[in-house]
Formats: C-alpha cells, sequence, structure tokens
C-alpha cells in the first residue's frame, strides 16, 4: 500500500526528517506519533505530496510520488489538521465542488455523495451553510471531503482536535469503521485514541522512526522491567525481607491489602528478565504462601512519556 522509504527534509541547516523509513498495509490503522518538533507533520506532508523530500522517495500503490505525483495523490484522502472549509459554501455545494476537482462527475458523482452524506452522518447539514456548522460536523464534512473519491488511502491529522466527548466518540467509531475499505494513517498527541482505534503505532523523535509495532510492543518496549502485582500470606516484615533477597528485584512498593495476615507489593524488575519464577522458588523457599502474582500493564502514556524523557536526556 505505502513505502516511505530513506525520506530526508531538510529546511536550509536544519533537519525536518532524515532516514526515515516505514511501510504500511492494505486494512491497517496506524497511529503517527511524536513530540512537538519530532518531525511528524513533516513526514505527513512529504506522504501526502504537499512537500518534497530532499532524499528518498514515497511509493503508494506502486507508484512514484516523485515520478507520478498527479496520480499518487489520487490515491490519497487527506484531511489536515486546520481542516481548510468555505464557509460561504452549503455542505451539498461544497462536496459536489470537490467531487468535480476531484474528477467525478454525473451519475458517478451523485453516487458518491450520497455515500459519502449518508457514511459521515451529515444529512441534516447539507444544505446549511458550512459556516454554520459546529465543530463537530466540520469534521465530518472533512472526513467525506476526503473519501469523496474513494482513495485507498485515508491521512487524518488530528481528526478529533477540539471535539467535545460525544463528538469524539462518534468521530473514532466513523473512523475505525473506515479501515473495512481503507488503510488509515492517523496522526494524534492524544494517546488514548491511539489505543482506541489503531492497531500499530509509528513513533518519530528527533527526526527518526523511533519505533514501529503493535500497542504492546510499544509498551514492553519503553517499560524498561516487568511490573507485577504479588500477595503473600505472610506478616508484611517478613515479605519485605524476602523480596529484599532477590537480585533482580529494582524495587517495590507496599500495596495496602486491609488485611493484617496478607501483605501485597508492586514489583519492578530490572530490564528484559523474569522475575515471576524467582519470585515463586523465593517463596518455596521461604514456606510463605504465594495467592496473587499477575502483571501490571503499562499504559501507552506511560511508554510515551519515558521516550520523551530519554530524548531529552540525550539533549542535555
Amino acid at each position: 500500500m505505502l513505502n516511505a522509504v530513506g525520506l530526508k527534509k531538510l529546511y536550509g541547516n536544519i533537519k525536518g526528517v532524515e532516514n526515515v523509513n516505514f511501510k504500511v498495509e492494505k486494512g491497517e490503522i496506524v497511529g503517527f506519533l511524536g513530540p512537538n518538533g519530532a518531525g511528524k507533520t513533516t513526514t505527513m506532508r512529504l506522504i501526502t505530496g504537499f512537500l518534497y523530500p530532499n532524499e528518498g522517495d514515497v511509493i503508494i500503490e506502486g507508484y512514484s510520488i516523485l515520478e507520478n505525483p498527479v496520480l499518487v495523490r489520487k490515491f490519497i484522502g487527506y484531511l489536515p489538521e486546520s481542516n481548510p472549509l468555505y464557509e460561504d459554501l452549503k455542505v451539498s455545494e461544497y462536496l459536489e465542488f470537490r467531487g468535480r476537482i476531484k474528477g467525478l462527475k454525473g451519475k458517478n458523482l451523485k453516487e458518491r455523495m450520497d455515500y459519502v452524506v449518508q457514511r459521515c452522518e451529515i444529512e441534516e447539514v447539507m444544505k446549511k451553510l458550512i459556516g454554520s456548522c459546529s465543530k463537530g460536523f466540520r469534521q465530518r464534512i472533512g472526513i467525506a471531503n476526503s473519501l469523496i473519491n474513494d482513495p485507498p488511502l485515508l491521512i487524518l491529522d488530528e481528526p478529533t482536535q477540539g471535539l467535545d466527548p460525544a463528538q469524539i466518540y462518534h468521530t473514532r467509531e466513523l473512523i475505525k469503521s473506515l479501515s473495512l475499505d481503507h488503510t488509515v494513517i492517523l496522526s494524534t498527541h492524544i494517546l488514548s485514541e491511539v489505543e482506541a482505534i489503531c492497531s500499530r503505532v509509528l513513533l518519530i523523535h528527533k527526526g527518526n522512526i523511533h519505533f514501529d509495532g503493535s500497542l504492546d510492543d510499544m509498551r514492553a518496549a519503553f517499560s524498561g522491567g516487568t511490573q507485577l502485582k504479588i500477595s503473600l500470606l505472610c506478616p508484611e516484615n517478613k515479605g519485605v525481607e524476602m523480596l529484599s533477597q532477590i537480585y533482580n528485584i529494582v524495587k517495590f512498593t507496599v500495596i495496602p491489602s486491609g488485611d493484617e495476615k496478607i501483605c501485597s507489593f508492586k514489583v519492578t524488575s530490572k530490564e528484559s528478565t523474569n522475575i515471576r519464577e524467582e519470585i515463586f522458588w523465593k517463596c518455596y523457599e521461604n514456606k510463605i504462601p504465594l495467592l496473587e502474582m499477575s502483571l501490571i500493564k503499562r499504559t501507552l502514556e506511560e511508554a510515551f512519556l519515558k521516550m520523551v524523557s530519554e530524548e531529552r536526556e540525550e539533549m542535555q
């Protein structure tokens, strides 16, 4: 579907991105993340042909955006962050205008308009001026515009920014449903949005792709050691003494259990170690019943913040 190969973009002597490589397969919803100034927007603009790279290329549906820019743009539906709309046009006039620009006419244009209006649920505002529509409807109109020519690839930049909770929910559901017929690249700063919608994450910082994989893989990659919750049938001081003897535990904290016969702890192991077996055998050696041992799942936010903090440390 999409293959970004060795992308490099300079703004004078300032590096925007360098050696950016990734692929997106048909039917994926990919979350594109990065802190401010990381090169996220530059990469999005290179993919859509809004900017041209100093080096590298973008291949979409087998065609180079450098060699066939007009053709490749037909494969892309783009919703920019600013979502520029013509406020003095009615919604129906705007979609007809945009459809004609994209080469649609006659029966084909009418069918595509009917489809995107129904799919984006904007029937009730079709006769209204865009300037009188709410923010939520404006975003849906922008998505309808990106869909009007039925492109295989949708690139959505901050599609839920500024929406209220109900509008965010409906927009997310719309985007998820679009993945049945389209490949979607979703740029966002809202980490919960990536968790709710995306199956894969591309993380960019300092102009390079820093991570490419599933949500679970990202949590694991940036979480450091394993975190566990354990509950022991023994006094708290005995549990503390036992855990202090385990070499691969980095730290542990007490979790109030509400039962003086049971003590619970949050345990963090060293990176790349499986601490569960060590805890089990240490409990066996000390004749302490192990009542619970469960994995604490790191959030995507924790992984993202860890990456940003590592970046700042490198810059100091």
